[in-house]
């Protein structure tokens, strides 16, 4: 039994030698995605399922220190995107219209329409009465 947990501890020891420059050059391929995912305008790439487990620690705590100091949310002010300022135009222009009714004349699914419109009240740019939507006075 002896030679055979001794033949096994070289093979491992052997393959760990053999593995650890590719783990070296994995976490340095993985710190510049992290640098340029902070750029703007640059995709953040999908990190493998074993990689993301292994270094979920550093991660939290590298995305922790990330986090702006006022405690806001980070990315573009809720309200502020393309849809939703179209969302807003149309309730402006047309008092008490439904959801259906803009995800048709805005040719959208009206699910996201079931996000933005709750953020727009929130902002208190529109009111929701009765099934229809209005811009807030």
């Amino acid at each position: 039994m002896s030679d055979f947990l001794k033949t096994k501890r070289e093979e491992i020891a052997a393959r760990l030698r053999e593995l650890e420059p590719l783990v070296a050059e994995y976490r340095q391929l993985e710190a510049a995605a992290a640098a340029l995912a902070g750029l703007p305008g640059a995709a953040r790439a999908p990190r493998p399922v074993a990689a993301a487990t292994a270094t979920r620690t550093r991660t939290t705590r590298t995305a922790r220190a990330r986090k702006p100091a006022s405690g806001g949310r980070r990315g573009r002010p809720r309200g502020s995107g393309t849809r939703a300022l179209q969302t807003l135009e149309l309730v402006k222009s047309k008092p008490g219209i439904t959801i259906p009714e803009i995800a048709s004349a805005m040719g959208i699914k009206q699910n996201y329409l079931y996000r933005v419109l709750p953020g727009l009240e929130k902002d208190g740019k529109v009111r929701k009465r009765d099934r229809g939507w209005h811009a807030a006075a």
